[in-house]
């Protein structure tokens, strides 16, 4: 049977946020995951000079070894611990549960997607670059 034209996807927006108590963030990641397509990827950049502006004292390859460590677990690596040896769904939603930490998700979103991965990419481009 044919895979239909467009499947539907989640996706959340990773925010950078280095003073919780401030509430400033900055975009710098996507996760998406499409599970009719078996599809779950993030894409992940660092912007150093928004970090610098928001928190100079921030430790940006700390910040940027969690995000990297994001991508890493959405794409199952084994070497990213444990959460990475989990199914895409349960990987999926572990990736955009709340948390309280530098990194935070956004709430998820939904669309339609003939090719998830060129999704991925826009996303990205629009909401991160």
């Amino acid at each position: 049977m044919p895979e239909p034209a467009r499947s539907p996807f989640q996706y959340a927006i990773l925010r950078v946020v280095p003073r919780v108590e401030r509430g400033e963030c900055f975009n710098a990641g996507v996760v998406l995951h499409c599970r009719p397509r078996r599809f779950l990827a993030a894409r992940v950049a660092l912007d150093e000079t928004r970090l610098r502006a928001l928190a100079p004292d921030a430790d940006a390859a700390a910040v940027d070894a969690h995000l990297q460590s994001l991508a890493r677990i959405a794409a199952g690596d084994p070497g990213a611990g444990p959460i990475a040896s989990l199914d895409a769904s349960e990987r999926f939603h572990w990736l955009v549960s709340p948390s309280s930490t530098i990194v935070q998700p956004s709430d998820v979103h939904t669309g339609l997607s003939e090719d998830p991965a060129t999704t991925l990419d826009h996303l990205f481009e629009t909401l991160v670059d």
